[in-house]
């Protein structure tokens, strides 16, 4: 099965981590928030299937096209 990577499309701060590892994900669906400018940015999965891996932890700080995690699909 082949694995998607889970990208953070701004540089901030981890705020949060609605899903964790094996948890099934739609594409589209919020996996991660990072604070950035005081504003919560949600990381949207970018295909469907199941959370392999997040690789960060809420407090991170994370620069922007840092690797979050992978979605096998």
């Amino acid at each position: 099965m082949p694995e998607i990577k889970i990208l953070s499309e701004v540089a901030g701060r981890i705020c949060s981590l609605p899903l964790a590892t094996g948890d099934s994900v739609n594409e589209g669906d919020e996996v991660a928030f990072v604070e950035a400018m005081k504003m919560e940015i949600p990381v949207a999965s970018p295909a469907a299937g199941k959370i392999k891996s997040m690789i960060v932890a809420v407090d991170d700080v994370v620069a922007e096209g840092q690797l979050l995690g992978t979605v096998e699909t």
